[in-house]
């Protein structure tokens, strides 16, 4: 649940609304009730801001997630892969990207400019092993730059994990993260 809560938008209505009081509070002459506005109320708003200003948003589900592979996945997803599906659907914060650290580590991220993006992830069922599909929007790897760090992914993604790398147009990789069925 708090996941899904942007802190900088919580801290902007907080801090706003402390100021506000302690504008109503100065000016009825409340100075308890002032000092409590201005003195949270500002460093609550200002670090909203901070955090408005460096939030990365939670990458949205492409399609729903069946039942039957919501119970695939509490039987067979590996620790990775919760791991990636938690990290990637809620707010991050002092981060370039989502996913930034790991691509960078399998040299897909040459420069922030070329750095692919997740756009978003489906769950899905790949002969009767549970997957997690990551969709980047990669305009500036091609396919063969992705194909080239297969064996690292696997390693990187971990034991148990098969990696599958699709291009679906042009600018547009699938990631699949499998759950190694042997």
């Amino acid at each position: 649940m708090l996941r899904k809560i942007s802190l900088g938008t919580l801290g902007l209505s907080v801090g706003g609304i402390l100021i506000i009081v302690g504008f109503v509070a100065y000016a009825l002459d409340n100075a308890t009730l002032n000092l409590v506005g201005f003195f949270y109320g500002f460093p609550l708003f200002l670090g909203g801001l901070a955090l408005k200003a460096n939030e990365i948003k939670p990458i949205p589900f492409s399609q729903p997630t069946e039942p039957s592979v919501l119970l695939l996945r509490e039987q067979q997803a590996t620790v990775t892969q919760n791991k990636i599906r938690k990290d990637i659907t809620r707010y991050c914060y002092g981060q370039d990207a989502h996913l930034d650290s790991a691509l960078s580590y399998l040299g897909l991220s040459p420069s922030d400019d070329e750095r692919p993006v997740v756009t978003a992830l489906r769950e899905t069922e790949i002969n009767g092993a549970y997957a997690l599909i990551l969709e980047f929007d990669s305009p500036s790897i091609q396919i063969s730059g992705w194909q080239e760090k297969h064996e690292k992914m696997t390693k990187y993604f971990g034991p148990g994990i098969e990696v599958k790398i699709t291009l679906v147009n042009e600018d547009k990789i699938e990631l699949a993260v499998i759950t190694d069925s042997q």
